[in-house]
C-alpha cells in the first residue's frame, strides 16, 4: 500500500459522510452537524462549559469559526456565554439546558448516520482496529502540541 493511501482514504471518507451527516441531523432536528458537535463537547466537559479556547481545541469546528457557531447557538437559546472570572479576557461557553434538550433529542439520529454510513461498513474488529489506529495517532499529535508552562522566575 502507497504511503498516502491512508491518509487520502481518511480524507475522502470525510468528505463524503459529513455531508450525509449533516443533512441527516438537519432535516431530523434543524440542527447543522457543527451545532452538534460543539454541543457535544459542551456535555461532556466538567459543568458542561469551556472556555472559547478550549472548545476551539476540542471541537472538530476550526478554531476561527468556533465563536461564530457559539454566537449562533447563542441565539438559539442553547448555549450561553459567561465570564470568566480567573481571567477577564476570557469566557466560557455554557450548555443550557434547551441545548442538552436539542442534544439529547438529536443524539439518535446522529448514532444511527455513523453506524448506517461508517461502522456498519466494517466488521467490528476492523471498526476496532481503525479506532486503535487512528487514536494512535491523535494521541502522537496531542503529545506533540503540549506546550509546557513557564516557570515563573
Amino acid at each position: 500500500m502507497d504511503s498516502t493511501a491512508a491518509w487520502a482514504t481518511l480524507l475522502r471518507v470525510h468528505a463524503a459522510l459529513t455531508p450525509l451527516l449533516d443533512q441527516e441531523l438537519q432535516a431530523a432536528h434543524g440542527l447543522p452537524l457543527t451545532w452538534y458537535d460543539v454541543l457535544l463537547e459542551l456535555n461532556a466537559a466538567p459543568g458542561r462549559r469551556l472556555t472559547m479556547s478550549a472548545l476551539g481545541a476540542a471541537a472538530v469546528v476550526s478554531r476561527s469559526r468556533v465563536s461564530r457557531v457559539v454566537d449562533e447557538l447563542e441565539r438559539a437559546g442553547l448555549v450561553e456565554r459567561e465570564a470568566n472570572p480567573d481571567d477577564r479576557r476570557s469566557a466560557f461557553a455554557k450548555l443550557t439546558p434547551a441545548g442538552r434538550a436539542r442534544l439529547r433529542a438529536a443524539s439518535p439520529t446522529y448514532v444511527a448516520g455513523i453506524e448506517r454510513h461508517f461502522t456498519g461498513r466494517m466488521s467490528r474488529t476492523e471498526a476496532q482496529a481503525v479506532a486503535a489506529a487512528l487514536g494512535k495517532v491523535l494521541r502522537a499529535h496531542d503529545a506533540s502540541t503540549v506546550v509546557p508552562l513557564q516557570t515563573r522566575p
